[in-house]
């Protein structure tokens, strides 16, 4: 459904990764350059690219740029440097669960490589990791399909969809997670409404969402966080679908702040609840949404707007970027490999573990 790469690796094991800078959509839309491992780490703390699926394709490519550096290395002290620079970008942002799971999987792919082959050459140690890194961004294309496939029946012809943050094509490498959906049903031809929340502070909703919908030819409606209530008691909404960044074994999610708000808006209302959500967002090793760490940033994203200072000076700010909705206000949730409903441990398990 998009014509532009939110990410992409260009040129071979010696290239550089690509990304869509997302700092300055929708005014602008620029891509930039990363070549180095400490310009992506910046890239993803500066939200630059961020979605968690996104955050992990990228991550994936980041210990392609840490193979780099290895010339004139032997093949053990070359892993060593991949792992010492995996680590670095695990501090870049510690909500996400993909950041970690692709960071991981890249790991213990050179742990494979180095293991099987001591003496091989480093520049097929590099191939090796592009290649691992090149099916990362395939299996997310693929699953963002699925999730649309898998979701599509959820999505109301003739009604009223809400959202929240940004959870489509430029949240992943392919469609999306949340708008995946939608852009299934369109083509099915299914008419209908999306109500695209704004997401304070960082806008995402109405930078990002709101763009990619009015990109799609798809019916979208931008409106304040503080609105959705009562666009719900107007009955305006008829199902609430957003991302998430990372679900515990209990099926409780975090996804940006202001999504557990709407989940307690949607119950109250009578409305189903749906999160969106690729297998690698489950994080089956902690129990519930309590232990998942939530990110907090900096104050003057909450007290300015704009460049302009909208609060006083000094004044104490709370700026979480998630919070967790509980399971038991999430109808189900989407994955591609399936729908969980009703999201608990037992069905997770079942689901994810196939």
């Amino acid at each position: 459904m998009k014509n532009f790469k939110t990410l992409q690796w260009i040129g071979d094991a010696d290239g550089f990764l690509e990304l869509t800078d997302q700092r300055k959509l929708p005014a602008e839309f620029t891509t930039m350059k990363c070549t180095t491992v400490e310009q992506l780490f910046d890239a993803i703390e500066t939200l630059a690219v961020r979605g968690a699926p996104a955050i992990g394709v990228a991550a994936g490519f980041g210990i392609c740029l840490a193979a780099q550096e290895t010339d004139k290395l032997k093949i053990s002290d070359a892993l060593k440097h991949i792992e010492k620079r995996a680590d670095f970008l695990a501090k870049s942002r510690p909500t996400a669960v993909n950041l970690f799971w692709a960071l991981e999987k890249m790991k213990e792919s050179a742990r494979d490589f180095a293991e099987k082959n001591p003496n091989a050459s480093l520049d097929a140690f590099k191939n090796h990791l592009l290649a691992c890194a090149q099916e990362i961004y395939a299996h997310d294309v693929e699953m963002c399909a699925q999730i649309g496939i898998n979701g599509e029946k959820f999505i109301p012809d003739n009604g009223g969809i809400l959202t929240h943050c940004n959870a489509g094509a430029l949240a992943t490498a392919g469609n999306g997670t949340a708008l995946s959906p939608i852009f299934e049903a369109q083509k099915k031809g299914k008419k209908f409404k999306v109500y695209a929340d704004e997401t304070r502070p960082l806008l995402q909703g109405a930078r990002l969402t709101a763009w990619e919908l009015q990109q799609a030819g798809i019916d979208v409606t931008l409106l304040c966080d503080n609105m959705a209530g009562a666009l719900m008691k107007a009955g305006k909404v008829n199902a609430v679908i957003v991302g998430a960044d990372r679900i515990a074994a209990n099926g409780d999610a975090a996804n940006k702040i202001g999504t557990y708000s709407l989940s307690v808006l949607a119950k109250a209302h009578g409305i189903p609840f749906y999160i969106a959500a690729p297998s690698s967002t489950f994080d089956l090793n902690i129990k519930t949404g309590a232990e998942i760490p939530i990110e907090h940033r900096h104050a003057d994203e909450v007290a300015c707007f704009a460049g302009l200072i909208t609060a006083p000076k000094g004044i104490k700010v709370f700026n979480p970027a998630f919070d967790v909705t509980d399971a038991q206000n999430i109808t189900a949730i989407i994955t591609e490999r399936g729908v969980i409903q009703p999201p608990n441990e037992q069905n997770i398990r079942k689901t994810i573990c196939r």
